[in-house]
């Protein structure tokens, strides 16, 4: 007999019943029933008092499994045991509120949040990413793959706040600004100078050029790594370029029937008679005032020849080219004038009447001397 029904019984036989002096066969009767009622009393009050003690050891635990919930009252102690309980499985990926080692409480409503981790593409830096993930948005799901946007990064359909669904795509664009210099050569001028010092010909080259340098400034913008824009934002020459100087020479050359080398200014065609210091070209006998005396007073001799003078200035140096003959008559000084010379003719002195006889008129070229 259980303690409880021995409790009731010692409880009841305390009594004092009166009229029952002797014990009859009435009396066994009501004894027995007694016991029954006695013991049928105590199994009533100890499943009462064990239901009480059993709810009172239950956990209330709500699962709420990625929007489904379920409720439910468990023995169990932990998170571990309640997923097993009701066979709920949880992968790597899915995020689980409470570590499964967690105690549930008595008192409180646990409550259990599950997140199902979904498969997401990730196409960046020329890699397409698989993952599986859990969290809300795009953003949080970038951050827990470490992976950092800028400001002028660009995104393919999906955006940053945009939340996660299943086997989405977030395609990302590396967009990069560059600001880039570009140089480029300025080409020199070559001036040209005359030297009247210099030989026809012939060049000096007085100072080498030098190519200067121009800078341009772009602004670049690459895609993943493509060139998509370029903006000139600044044209400057950087150096100016040095021009090259020469000099060219300006002095004719020729080069005599004597083999000497000529450097003149200007050449002439003209024709050319002779003289003498005789009566008969000067009117003058020797001993006669200004006998054998030039126009500038210089005294006549080969090499003197008369001109006029708005041709060729008096004092000029010239060389005269008898073209076709033997020789030449040679280095000359325009030294004095005649009354029948004018223009493009001279008239060159000779030491005898039979060489101005022998000369008659020639065609000669006159040189101008430097």
């Amino acid at each position: 007999m259980i303690p409880i029904a021995k409790n009731i019984k010692r409880y009841f036989s305390q009594m004092n019943f009166r009229g029952f002096g002797r014990k009859k066969h009435g009396d066994l009767f009501k004894i027995r029933s007694l016991d029954i009622a006695i013991i049928s009393i105590a199994v009533v009050i100890s499943v009462t008092a064990g239901v009480f003690v059993f709810n009172g050891l239950k956990r209330h635990v709500v699962i709420n499994d990625n929007g489904h919930e379920i409720a439910i009252k468990t023995m169990k102690a932990t998170v571990r045991e309640v997923l097993e309980q009701t066979g709920v499985t949880v992968a790597k990926e899915d995020f689980v509120s409470m570590p499964f080692d967690s105690k549930l409480g008595r008192i409180q409503e646990n409550r259990i949040e599950i997140k199902r981790a979904v498969p997401v593409s990730i196409i960046v830096d020329g890699k397409e990413l698989s993952v599986k993930t859990y969290k809300d948005t795009v953003k949080e799901v970038l951050n827990d793959n470490a992976i950092s946007v800028d400001e002028d990064d660009k995104f393919i359909e999906s955006q940053l706040g945009d939340r996660i669904v299943p086997n989405m795509d977030i395609s990302i664009i590396r967009v990069d600004e560059k600001t880039v210099k570009e140089t480029s050569p300025i080409p020199f001028k070559t001036i040209t100078k005359e030297n009247n010092r210099l030989d026809k010909g012939l060049k000096n080259t007085v100072r080498e050029g030098k190519e200067g340098i121009r800078e341009k400034t772009y602004t670049v913008v690459y895609e993943n790594g493509k060139q998509t824009a370029k903006q000139l934002v600044e044209d400057i020459v950087a150096t100016n370029p040095l021009d090259k100087i020469v000099e060219v020479g300006t002095v004719l050359n020729y080069k005599t029937s004597r083999g000497d080398t000529l450097r003149y200014s200007n050449v002439m065609n003209m024709k050319a008679t002779s003289y003498t210091a005789s009566f008969a070209d000067t009117g003058k006998h020797p001993g006669d005032p200004g006998f054998g005396i030039t126009a500038t007073g210089a005294k006549v001799k080969r090499g003197i020849i008369a001109v006029d003078p708005r041709v060729i200035p008096l004092g000029t140096r010239v060389y005269v080219e008898v073209p076709g003959a033997a020789a030449d008559y040679g280095y000359a000084v325009a030294a004095d004038v005649g009354g029948a010379i004018k223009g493009n003719k001279i008239d060159v002195y000779l030491d005898s009447s039979y060489a101005v006889d022998i000369w008659g008129v020639k065609k000669v070229k006159v040189y101008i001397l430097k």
